[in-house]
This record gives structure tokens, sequence and C-alpha cells, in this order.
């Protein structure tokens, strides 16, 4: 029988080696993939958001707890069936134009990977034009545009406003986030959530499709 427990705090530890250990010999067991997904490795990550929010760790913590993750996410990947590994809703994410920030970005797209969801991270320095083509493209649920620099949040709303013009805003929920970026600026540009941080990103995310 799987030790799910034993995951979820191999994963807190962010100690890869025991949880790789834990995630293989479950798979050698016959516990089905998804189980192994869900109440292992997401139910874990659950748990480092919510310790992240309430400051108990810390962005360098986290990334390694994500990498962690991830590379037992790549052993599960050829086990999960198409539907169960693609089940979750497709989410676009970048750094809007003029901005070259990425660590908090990639960092909410490794927290929503983690919750299931089905993350495109563009990088930096996105025009709104990309983020509409790509919203179109991936069929997406969600767009995250983040800004580091006060000189960039402006860019944000021309992003809401391109994607507005495009006929877009039925499909798509907008979340913001960003050092300088608040929750009475998300509702001044018309987004539809602001997050102070990855934890509460990925929490918002699947409340947004859920």
């Amino acid at each position: 029988m799987a030790d799910f427990n034993a995951m979820q705090e191999a994963l807190v530890q962010c100690d890869q080696d025991k949880l790789e250990g834990l995630v293989n010999g479950a798979i050698a067991d016959g516990t089905p993939a998804i189980d192994i997904l869900n109440q292992g490795l997401i139910a874990g990550m659950d748990i480092v958001g919510e310790k992240m929010e309430n400051g108990d760790m810390f962005i360098p913590e986290v990334l390694m707890a994500a990498q962690a993750m991830g590379g037992c996410v790549a052993v599960l990947k050829p086990l999960l069936g198409e539907d169960e590994s693609a089940e979750g809703a497709s989410v676009i994410i970048g750094t809007v134009k003029g901005d070259l920030h990425d660590i908090g970005k990639n960092l909410v797209s490794m927290m929503m990977e983690s919750a299931g969801l089905v993350v495109y991270n563009l990088g930096v320095d996105i025009s709104p034009e990309e983020f509409v083509r790509q919203i179109k493209e991936k069929n997406a649920s969600i767009v995250c545009l983040s800004a580091l620099l006060t000189t960039t949040m402006p860019m944000m709303k021309q992003t809401v406003d391109a994607i507005v013009e495009a006929g877009l805003k039925d499909q798509v929920k907008i979340m913001i986030g960003g050092a300088p970026v608040t929750q009475a600026f998300a509702d001044e540009i018309g987004a539809d959530g602001f997050a102070a941080d990855a934890g509460s990103a990925s929490k918002l995310a699947k409340a947004m499709v859920a």
C-alpha cells in the first residue's frame, strides 16, 4: 500500500531521493499513477503552498520542492492516460512587455503545474498581441500576467484591454501578480484576480476553473 503521507512529508522536506524512492515503490506495488499524483504529490505541494503563505517556507525551499515533484511527475507521465495527464485546465503565463523578471513567474508556473493544471510558460517581455495569440492557440482558461516594475504595470492594462478587444474575456480568466501589484490595481484594470505569492496563485487558479 502506497504511503501517501510519507510522500507528502518528503516533498515538504525537499528530499528528492526519498520522494523518488517512495514513488517508484508505489508504482512497483501497482498503485495507480493518478493516485500517486493526486494523493501524494499534488496534496504535498498544497501543503508546501500553505507553508509558503504562512511564512514557514521560503522561495528557495519551494523551488527545491517543486523540482523534486517535477522529477517524479516525469516518471509518472508515461503511466498516466492521456485524459488523466491533461485533465487540468490550460493556463498561459508570462511577464508583460518591457519586463524581464521571471523567478516569481516561474515559481507560480511550477506551483500551478503541481496542482494539475496544464501550464504554457511564455517567458518574459511578452506583448499583448502575443498573449492574445497564445490564448486562442492554446484555448486557455486562465491567463497570468506578471510585472515586477511599476513602469511595466501599465502594460498589464494594455494586455487586459487587448484580450477584451479580441472578444476573449468570456473565455479566459485574467490573473495578475508581482511585487508592486495589488488587488486594487487588479480591480482598476479589469483583471479577475490577484495573487500575492505562488501558493495563493495556485489556489486561486484552481478555484477559478473548479
